[in-house]
C-alpha cells in the first residue's frame, strides 16, 4: 500500500537561469531528461562529457537515465551502467544542487539493486544538504527513502522491524510540522505507527490524514485511496485482532461504519 509510485525526481533536469552559461550539450541533455527522454539525454550526455567543464554534471544525467531506463525496461546493463557511471563522478566539480542529484543517483541505484537500507542512507544524505529543494522534488524524495527503509523493514524478522519503522516515524513528525499539507509525510506516518506496533495511533493518523489531505487538492485522491485501503486492509482487521474473538465481529462492523463516516464528512 503506497502513496505514491516512486516518480522520477527530477533533479539533474531542473532548469533555470543558472544553467544559461552551461555547454550546449548539457542544457540539452538536462532537456531531455526532464522530458523523460532517457535515449535522448544520454546521447546528448555522451557529447556533454566530451567538455570538460561539463564531463561530471553530464555523467550524472548520463547515469540517472539509465537508471530509469532500467525501471522501465528492466535490463541489467543499464543498472550496470549506471553505477559503473556514478563512480566516476568528481563530486568536487558538481554545483551544490547535483551534489544533490548525486546522492540521489547511488540512493536509486542502490535500491534498485534491492540493497534498500543502504539507499535509504543515501537518500536520508540527500534530504540533509543545504540546498532547498522544490516542494515536488522533495516530497519524492521522502517517498523514495521512506519506501527504501519500508523495503528495509520487510526484509527483517518481525522483532527487528519496529526500530526502522521508528525512523520512519520520527521524520515523518518532522515533515509534518515543517509542511502540514505534505501528502507523502502524512500517509508514511500512519504506516510507521502501524510498524512500530501502535494500531490506535496509526487509526488516528489516518483520520487526520483523511482530514489533511484537502490541503493539497492535487494529490488528495491518490493519498485518499491509498489510506482507504491501509486502514481496510490493515488498520481495521489488526485493531480488531486485538480483541477477544467473540468481540472481534463486532468491532469490525463498528471501525468500518466509523471510518464511512468520516469519509462522508470530509469529502
Amino acid at each position: 500500500m503506497r502513496y505514491v509510485c516512486l516518480a522520477a525526481i527530477v533533479f539533474v533536469a531542473s532548469v533555470g537561469s543558472a544553467l544559461a552559461a552551461e555547454p550546449p550539450p548539457l542544457a540539452k541533455a538536462r532537456a531531455r531528461y526532464n522530458a523523460a527522454d532517457y535515449e535522448g539525454a544520454i546521447s546528448a550526455a555522451a557529447v556533454a562529457r566530451r567538455i570538460p567543464a561539463s564531463a561530471d554534471a553530464a555523467a550524472l544525467v548520463l547515469a540517472r537515465s539509465h537508471l530509469e531506463l532500467y525501471r522501465q525496461r528492466a535490463l541489467p546493463e543499464d543498472l550496470v551502467t549506471a553505477r559503473e557511471t556514478l563512480q566516476m563522478v568528481r563530486p568536487a566539480n558538481l554545483s551544490p544542487r547535483d551534489q544533490v542529484d548525486l546522492y540521489v543517483g547511488l540512493g536509486q541505484s542502490l535500491y534498485l539493486g534491492e540493497v534498500f537500507g543502504a539507499g535509504a542512507d543515501m537518500f536520508e544524505t540527500a534530504l540533509s544538504l543545504p540546498v532547498v529543494l522544490t516542494t515536488v522534488d522533495r516530497r519524492q524524495l521522502l517517498d523514495w527513502w521512506a519506501t527504501a527503509l519500508d523495503r528495509e523493514a520487510q526484509a527483517r524478522p518481525a522483532e527487528r522491524r519496529p526500530r526502522v519503522f521508528e525512523r520512519v516515524r520520527t521524520r515523518m513528525e518532522e515533515e509534518l510540522r515543517r509542511d502540514p499539507s505534505n501528502p507523502v509525510a502524512s500517509y508514511w506516518l500512519a504506516v510507521a505507527a502501524r510498524g512500530v506496533g501502535d494500531p490506535d495511533r496509526a487509526w488516528d493518523v489516518a483520520v487526520a490524514a483523511w482530514v489533511r489531505s484537502t490541503l493539497s487538492p492535487d494529490t488528495a485522491t491518490a493519498l485518499r485511496a491509498d489510506l482507504d485501503r491501509l486502514v481496510g486492509e490493515a488498520l481495521i482487521p489488526e485493531r480488531a485482532h486485538l480483541l477477544p474473538a467473540a468481540e472481534q465481529q463486532l468491532a469490525t462492523a463498528n471501525m468500518k461504519a466509523e471510518w464511512e463516516l468520516v469519509k462522508d464528512q470530509w469529502k
